[in-house]
């Protein structure tokens, strides 16, 4: 064999060792490298959105944005201000159901299986409904167009102590055979509500805030009554013993018919259609004589007119 032959046979031998080399090194170290700087797609964590969308989605009306209506943790009042984007939808929302008197909208509430409910209402979610529903009646909304719910869930997106949105809504259609059994229903409702009113008793020259579950129970339903029936109005009488002068008592009694509607107020009714009167001592239901009788004749007296 020629020494040309030998040197190009050389050259060849050095290329194919080479790419065996290469092929066999470089590409494993590049594979390793690869692998270990990419992350696997099942290792990717997904990050979930750190806010609960406002929606109001119904026939004729679709808005959303990710601002929100907010609680605090174990309250049933909004927290205010109100986001711009929030009040803009629900602008939306009135100029809708006005236009659309036939449309009605559920507000349900939700409240954590582990919140304290301190309010008069059966539930925290529904008080906190209560409390978007005045908020909306507030802006110009009717009464009659806005149910309320409330639902106890073991979990809800939060940020530290605020539940965020805690609320949704959903539309409906009202006819006429249900605004006929609505009827029905309130009318009985209002019946039950006069037949044993709620009556508040008070210790001599002082009101009370506490009351018993059948009493709460009680304003749940004159606000339910006047949440569907918006020409309701609500009567507080106040009385009094007979102890002291009667011009005194006339006062006093009136005082615990305004405390009295305060309460209510505060509780899911509003003010502006609540009335209070004042008979002081003119019309006891115990013996003024003993101070069984007196305890008695100390309340107020509440019904719907």
């Amino acid at each position: 064999m020629s020494k040309k032959a030998l040197y190009l046979l050389g050259i060849a031998i050095t290329i194919i060792l080479g790419t065996f080399l290469y092929l066999k090194f470089c590409c494993n170290c590049c594979e390793k490298t690869t692998t270990d700087n990419t992350p696997k797609a099942d290792t990717i964590a997904v990050q979930e959105p750190k806010f609960v969308p406002f929606v109001l989605n119904g026939p004729g009306i679709n808005y959303q944005t990710n601002d929100n209506l907010k609680f605090l943790k174990n309250s049933a009042k909004l927290i205010m201000p109100v986001e711009d984007s929030v009040t803009t939808g629900i602008d939306n929302l009135k100029m809708f159901l006005a236009s659309n008197p036939k449309q009605k909208i559920t507000i349900t509430g939700y409240a954590l299986s582990d919140e304290t409910n301190t309010t008069t209402f059966e539930n925290l979610g529904l008080a906190r409904a209560n409390d978007v529903k005045n908020y909306f009646v507030s802006k110009g909304m009717l009464e009659n167009q806005l149910n309320t719910k409330g639902v106890i869930i073991d979990k809800w997106k939060m940020s530290a102590d605020t539940l965020l949105g805690s609320a949704d809504y959903t539309f409906e259609t009202i006819d006429s055979t249900s605004v006929a059994n609505a009827n029905d229903e309130w009318s009985v409702l209002k019946s039950k509500i006069n037949a044993d009113p709620l009556i508040l008793h008070f210790n001599t020259n002082k009101s009370r805030q506490t009351l018993s579950e059948a009493e709460k129970q009680k304003v749940s339903d004159i606000a339910k009554y006047t949440e569907n029936v918006k020409d309701a109005v609500v009567v507080v009488v106040g009385h009094s013993d007979n102890v002291g002068n009667r011009d005194s008592n006339i006062v006093l009694a009136q005082k615990r018919a305004e405390f009295s509607k305060d309460y209510l107020s505060k509780n899911g009714i509003d003010s502006s259609r609540i009335e209070t009167q004042s008979k002081g001592p003119d019309d006891p239901i115990g013996d003024n004589n003993t101070p069984e009788g007196k305890a008695e004749n100390r309340r107020t007296v509440i019904t719907i007119k």
